[in-house]
């Protein structure tokens, strides 16, 4: 057994003891397939977790968050990463962009800037080389995030400066390259946006881990929306077009952030429905469906969320 082994096996011992607690242990392995070694991002970090249990909500057998809140356009959106292991950044800006919708009874429709999110939280991580899920969460709540649309888009605040690529396929996009910088964090918006940046930021109410069970992920999502997961990618990961993605074979090559927007049964396997960030070209139309209920690849142990302040 390595040495990455043998301590996080010892972590996760610690994780199952501290679940009990008002404060969680939370294992961080790398938040993008680009990112620094495993073993290198293991973080600490003090959160509360959500106390909900699914008993006390009759799940569907099937749910899209896409369906449900038809009038949240960003739940159905697909964006891009570029070249820089920003995924962890992506993961929380998606699913806090559906749930500001969500909770404004689909009145108010934002996207978040993953713009602001990367280039500004110093405590997340290191930036285009990978970061923290919890810490992104923990930052909306108390510096809060402007807005901010995809690359080239002029949308909001803080747009996306880091270009589109193609993502381990072929398309007409560049091929994805080395890791860019990270930008510079900037506490101005754009010069023909009409809002200062202070004046159009969005805060959380709340940030929490939600427990590392099915049934409580669930339930979470159908009553608040989606959700960030981050998971261990694997070399076969990498090649899916269609299906429910179950690891066979590949080494792993990092971890990655995902948002999850639902979760379904497909020719006898239960899956969660998740969106990346590596455009539509990638993947079945920049979505996919990974094994649930077997916390496969870790998908199940690292989900965060939160409710949006009015």
């Amino acid at each position: 057994m390595s040495h990455y082994s043998v301590v996080l096996a010892k972590l996760e011992t610690q994780l199952r003891v501290y679940e009990t607690d008002i404060n969680c242990f939370i294992i961080l392995r790398g938040s993008d397939i680009e990112s620094l070694p495993h073993d290198s991002l293991i973080f600490f970090f003090s959160c509360h977790h959500r106390e909900e249990y699914a008993e006390d909500i009759k799940l569907p057998e099937n749910f899209d968050a896409r369906e449900q809140w038809p009038n949240c356009p960003t739940i159905k959106e697909i964006r891009d990463q570029g070249s820089c292991g920003s995924c962890w950044a992506f993961g929380a800006v998606e699913a806090i962009s559906d749930r500001v919708c969500i909770h404004s009874n689909s009145n108010v429709s934002i996207e978040i800037s993953a713009q602001d999110l990367l280039s500004c939280c110093h405590i997340c991580g290191f930036g285009c080389h990978g970061g923290y899920p919890a810490a992104a969460w923990y930052y909306w709540r108390k510096r809060g995030l402007v807005t901010g649309g995809l690359y080239d888009s002029n949308i909001g605040c803080q747009p996306y400066t880091i270009p589109p690529c193609e993502h381990h396929v072929s398309g007409s996009r560049p091929q994805c390259k080395s890791l860019e910088h990270t930008p510079h964090c900037k506490s101005q918006c754009e010069a023909e946006y009409k809002n200062s940046y202070k004046a159009d930021k969005h805060y959380g109410m709340s940030a929490y881990h939600v427990r590392s069970k099915a049934q409580a992920i669930m339930a979470e999502i159908y009553k608040n929306g989606p959700v960030e997961g981050a998971f261990t990618v694997f070399g076969d990961f990498l090649l899916y077009k269609t299906g429910v993605y179950q690891h066979v074979h590949g080494f792993p090559v990092g971890g990655h952030a995902i948002k999850i927007l639902g979760w379904g049964t497909e020719n006898g396997t239960s899956y969660w429905l998740c969106a990346n960030s590596w455009n539509t070209d990638w993947g079945d139309n920049g979505f996919f469906k990974i094994l649930r209920g077997k916390n496969h690849c870790g998908i199940e142990s690292q989900i965060y969320a939160g409710i949006p302040k009015n």
